[in-house]
């Protein structure tokens, strides 16, 4: 297999007119400032179902030999599509960037300055993101400190530059529920950022549905953590104190102050309470035992239909 320098990952979701423009882009660079380097673009189609985008691609691919186009059978998440992508590379440094030119490859040099570090990841300035997923991405960057040990001045994004260590290593991770930032952080804690800025989209809206998110976010807690059920059982042994102090605050005023209980409604809102507490913990639990079933069942996190410029 020829080695070469640098492997260009790009996922690729329902786009057209901006997968022209970013390997134009891609292409001038390493034409010009990097003109000693090799390189290959990877384009992981994981949108198969549309044909505008599966037509440009193959006109992209049919343009240029270092570009390969990676078609998947269906819809398997940005996540899986990188992992991808990062299998089929062959380049020393991997760098993964998004589809949507908010990511100007005529940054990249900027990340290849770092690469004597593992791990590479451009941090933005000013996100061209609306105020929802600014808010969500904060939440989510709380609990990335928490379950991934991420210092909290590391910043994390889709744009970054690891070596070929860490990739082999990521890949040796087998997980049906891929989360790219934590098999990073799993396989190497040298990591720094780089200030780069944020552009607006080239054409569409973002696909990041609140579905997608709270599935991505779903991931991070229960894939890479037990730290869901050891706040479940911190909440449950919160509630078996506070009623045994509950309770003993009814056996003294019917002791003491022969003040009997009453109160149906409040029996009821109790018992409610309880037991919608204890479904949720049962939710929880069933799905950390599905996720172990889909594990042990060894399920790919993709499948591909075929390659193109390989």
């Amino acid at each position: 297999m020829k080695v070469l320098d640098y492997s260009i990952v790009v996922p690729v979701y329902k786009t057209t007119t901006s997968l022209t423009h970013l390997s134009q882009q891609v292409q001038s660079l390493f034409g010009s400032d990097l003109s000693d380097k090799t390189f290959e673009l990877i384009f992981v189609n994981d949108s198969p179902f549309s044909e505008s985008t599966c037509q440009t691609l193959v006109e992209i691919a049919s343009q240029s030999p270092q570009v390969k186009v990676i078609n998947l059978t269906k819809n398997f998440g940005q996540q899986a599509a990188v992992l991808c992508g990062i299998a089929y590379s062959k380049g020393q440094y991997i760098i993964t960037m998004d589809d949507d030119m908010q990511h100007d490859p005529l940054d990249i040099p900027k990340l290849i300055e770092k690469q004597s570090h593992d791990i590479v990841i451009a941090s933005f300035r000013n996100k061209k993101h609306s105020l929802f997923k600014r808010v969500t991405s904060l939440i989510k960057g709380y609990f990335d400190c928490l379950i991934l040990k991420k210092p909290k001045d590391v910043k994390l994004t889709s744009f970054r530059l690891f070596n070929r260590t860490v990739a082999d290593n990521m890949l040796e991770i087998k997980t049906p529920y891929p989360f790219i930032p934590a098999l990073l952080f799993l396989v190497s804690n040298d990591v720094v950022n780089v200030q780069l800025p944020h552009y607006p989209r080239y054409e569409g809206e973002s696909n990041y549905t609140l579905r997608k998110m709270l599935g991505l976010f779903s991931n991070l807690l229960i894939n890479n953590s037990s730290v869901l059920l050891k706040y479940i059982g911190f909440l449950g042994l919160f509630i078996s104190f506070a009623s045994f102090i509950y309770a003993g605050l009814i056996v003294y005023q019917k002791i003491f102050l022969d003040i009997a209980f009453q109160g149906w409604s409040s029996i009821m809102v109790s018992i409610l309470f309880f037991g919608g507490v204890i479904m949720f913990t049962l939710g929880v639990i069933g799905e950390y035992l599905i996720r172990i079933i889909h594990t042990s069942e060894r399920r790919p996190n993709y499948f591909v239909r075929d390659v193109n410029g390989e």
